[in-house]
């Protein structure tokens, strides 16, 4: 399911821009890893040694706006992403999500408010963040003529891994990809699942402290995205600290320790997913179809009196909360379909956009 524009009864697009993991002006000179115990050769931390237990977080914005011309692609934009979670940012196309991306890694500047990257100012110290995070665009920028494993040996090289750490790194890239039997393949032949393994992976050369995810999965077939669900996960048992953007609501209920929703450039609720089901949606939804003829407001209006939302979809009539639906109200409306509420169902009562 994917995130679009349509009215619910609760309650213009981003700028594209060309994909890359560095500014060209910094790629061939990345800022000197950290050292031995560092993001390049050094362990990843253990899952939860970040700032679960107070310390700073991986990424903090305060108050951040970015313009475009006359239009605001962020708004305001007050965002922590603690260390050592899978953070996800859920919204529609034009929700500021890729703009976010993009401003951390100082590809577009923030018009005012302050960004912080693992301790470091951005853009004024983007060189040193970007230097312990991995960076995977939405679009793939593979290098079609070179093989699997060259693609990955060029980023040891501009991620600056020691010589004596690099094939250990290409070889363990490849493993993570699942292409160790393919590191001589040249891209180009390579397969859509296999391609976006080997983009993710290319990023993680240097063991970074902090991956940068925009919407991983995109356009991929459902096997293929659970395929990378999974080595999604694996960085999360390694302790990295991932903030990944997406439409798909699965992707963020199944992967995101907590979840950003955000419209129109500003986040409008965040928290652990299975709360915000809870607190905004209840345990269960019932959906009701509409006969012809019949009087949705009229319907709409009754479940309202009663305290419960609503969301419509074509010729359904969702209630949420439906466990709480009273008797005198039960009578009239019957019973419906029953489901579990989801993402789907908070983010529609929240901004009145509705998940496809």
């Amino acid at each position: 399911m994917s995130l679009s524009g349509h009215r619910s009864h609760v309650g213009s697009s981003e700028p594209s821009y060309p994909d890359d993991s560095a500014a060209p002006s910094d790629r061939t000179r990345p800022a000197e890893p950290d050292g031995p115990d560092g993001p390049v050769a050094g362990a990843a931390p253990a899952r939860g040694a970040g700032s679960h237990s107070g310390s700073a977080p991986a990424i903090a914005l305060r108050d951040v706006v970015k313009r475009f011309g006359s239009f605001t692609a962020v708004d305001g934009l007050d965002l922590d992403v603690p260390s050592g979670t899978v953070f996800g940012l859920l919204g529609p196309n034009g929700a500021g999500k890729s703009t976010t991306m993009k401003m951390l890694t100082a590809q577009s500047r923030a018009d005012s408010g302050e960004i912080t990257v693992l301790g470091h100012a951005v853009p004024r110290a983007s060189k040193r963040a970007r230097a312990r995070m991995g960076v995977v665009p939405q679009h793939d920028n593979l290098d079609e003529e070179l093989t699997v494993r060259e693609n990955l040996e060029v980023f040891t090289h501009l991620y600056r891994v020691p010589r004596a750490h690099r094939a250990e790194a290409v070889d363990r890239g490849l493993r993570l990809a699942h292409l160790e039997d393919r590191p001589h393949l040249r891209a180009d032949k390579l397969s859509g699942g296999m391609r976006r393994r080997l983009l993710i992976v290319r990023g993680l050369v240097h063991r970074p402290h902090l991956v940068l995810l925009d919407e991983p999965t995109v356009g991929l077939d459902p096997q293929v995205r659970q395929e990378l669900w999974g080595l999604i996960t694996d960085l999360r048992a390694e302790g990295v600290t991932v903030l990944m953007s997406t439409h798909y609501i699965e992707e963020a209920e199944r992967l995101a320790d907590v979840v950003a929703l955000m419209a129109g450039g500003r986040v409008v609720s965040e928290g652990v997913p299975a709360d915000l089901i809870a607190r905004h949606a209840g345990s269960t939804v019932e959906e009701f179809p509409l006969e012809a003829g019949a009087r949705a407001d009229e319907i709409e209006e009754r479940v309202a009196a009663a305290g419960l939302a609503t969301r419509r979809t074509g010729a359904t009539l969702s209630v949420l909360r439906a466990d709480r639906i009273p008797e005198s109200l039960r009578e009239s409306l019957g019973r419906g379909n029953a489901r579990a509420g989801n993402l789907e169902d908070v983010f529609v009562t929240l901004t009145g956009e509705r998940v496809e």
